[in-house]
């Protein structure tokens, strides 16, 4: 889970801000908490739209690919102040990254009051016509007496706080999940699969033309994605935007990436569409899947993708026309994310015919006709979920686009492997 937190002051000395950074530190083993900077957001004005502008985009992707949001607000005058009036005016006149977002609304002032009066009128403008947020209802966290509630680390100092401040927390925690259940897209069966991704998810980019032949540059630039020599952290690793991409097209198999909103945004593009098995043409990059997929294949298209979102791991199928020199195989597995929830598609296609021919050759063994052999379907994984196999027969391959159109032959008796044998030591060829 990955939250994001805005203190509503723009101020040198913070007790909000001081607020959401003790937050942070003390959960970040339970989560991830980004304490998200203001300091550089215009001020508000529909005579010069600056929801482009590098600043304002940054706070909006940020806000718009979290989880859930907290928001520290002092109280101005039995008000927010406008520091934090200014930040939703902007992400709610022409980018709205709180719809249906989860919003826990804290607090610190100087007095006993601890910025309750602030915190109701932020509720009462986090869920106006435009903005849409889900705030926690009660629950509220009031610090009271800031000046005095910190020591010099910046940790909250009475034990009885953080105690109470504890209980609120693991609440939000499971209000952000169960928000999340609510806004995931739960088609009732395979029939009702979107294909054209009407349904915005956490990552959708919004504004831009999802058919245009340049997407993949216009939705970089809509967000000022970062590329080249930038540094971006991953779970276990740091590389450069240059890096991720020499690391994916060197993967020995074709590689595509679709979201749980059915929209085709990425595939690894290291060969011309004219040497891949599986064509993939750069235009494509960002359209609906009803786009990438002949009309005769939607609907096992739907029935492998409605499978993966309703539980199954995995579905393979291999390609018509194999034969003894080439195998085929499409592979579609489900990628989720922290909380179990379906989150899209990776899809690898590769022929898997060298390896056998690699297994042979290294064990000096041949396939041949096994008469009492249990034979299973070319298609593996639609049966797993109620309603994934409703077609009078299970889906075979499209070799052109990765879906379904016809049966593969069965593979051949005999393959004789023409590749030298290897030196299992060294690697060294003996042939």
């Amino acid at each position: 889970m990955r939250l994001v937190a805005i203190a509503g002051s723009i101020g040198e000395q913070s007790y909000n801000r001081m607020l959401v950074r003790f937050i942070a530190r003390h959960y970040k083993d339970e989560v991830e908490i980004e304490v998200l900077d203001i300091d550089d957001i215009p001020v508000f004005t529909q005579d010069e739209d600056l929801s482009d502008s590098v600043a304002v985009q940054k706070l909006y992707q940020k806000v718009f690919s979290s989880d859930g949001v907290i928001l520290a607000t002092p109280e101005h005058n039995h008000t927010v102040p406008a520091a934090m009036k200014n930040v939703i005016e902007w992400l709610s006149f022409k980018l709205h990254p709180f719809e249906v977002k989860p919003v826990w609304i804290v607090g610190a002032s100087y007095h006993r009051q601890g910025s309750s009066r602030a915190q109701l009128h932020l509720k009462q403008i986090m869920e106006s016509p435009g903005v849409n947020a889900y705030v926690m209802p009660s629950n509220e966290f009031l610090l009271s007496d800031a000046k005095h509630a910190f020591d010099d680390e910046g940790n909250l100092k009475d034990a009885g706080t953080v105690k109470f401040l504890d209980s609120i927390f693991e609440k939000f925690l499971h209000y952000v999940k169960v928000i999340d259940l609510l806004d995931t897209p739960d088609p009732k069966n395979y029939l009702d699969e979107d294909l054209e991704s009407n349904h915005k998810v956490n990552t959708t980019i919004d504004g831009v033309d999802m058919k245009a032949e340049d997407w993949v540059e216009r939705a970089a630039e809509k967000v000022h994605a970062v590329d080249g020599r930038t540094y971006v952290k991953l779970d276990r690793g740091i590389l450069t935007v240059d890096q991720l991409n020499y690391f994916l097209n060197s993967m020995p198999m074709e590689l595509t990436y679709a979201d749980d909103n059915n929209q085709f945004i990425y595939y690894n593009h290291y060969l011309p569409a004219n040497k891949m098995l599986a064509p993939r043409q750069p235009g494509q990059a960002g359209d609906p899947l009803s786009n990438v997929h002949p009309g005769r294949a939607v609907n096992h298209v739907k029935q492998v993708i409605h499978a993966l979102r309703n539980g199954t791991d995995l579905v393979s199928m291999p390609v018509p026309g194999n034969g003894p020199d080439k195998h085929i195989m499409h592979y579609y597995k489900a990628m989720r994310d922290e909380n179990g929830r379906y989150r899209g598609v990776n899809e690898w296609v590769l022929d898997i015919m060298p390896m056998i021919k690699y297994y042979l050759a290294v064990t000096g063994q041949k396939l041949v006709d096994d008469p009492t052999a249990k034979r299973i379907p070319p298609v593996t994984g639609l049966d797993v979920t109620s309603g994934a196999s409703e077609a009078p027969k299970a889906p075979q391959t499209d070799a052109d686009t990765g879906a379904s159109e016809e049966e593969t032959p069965a593979p051949q008796a005999e393959v004789k492997p023409d590749i030298p044998a290897t030196d299992a030591d060294t690697g060294a060829s003996e042939g």
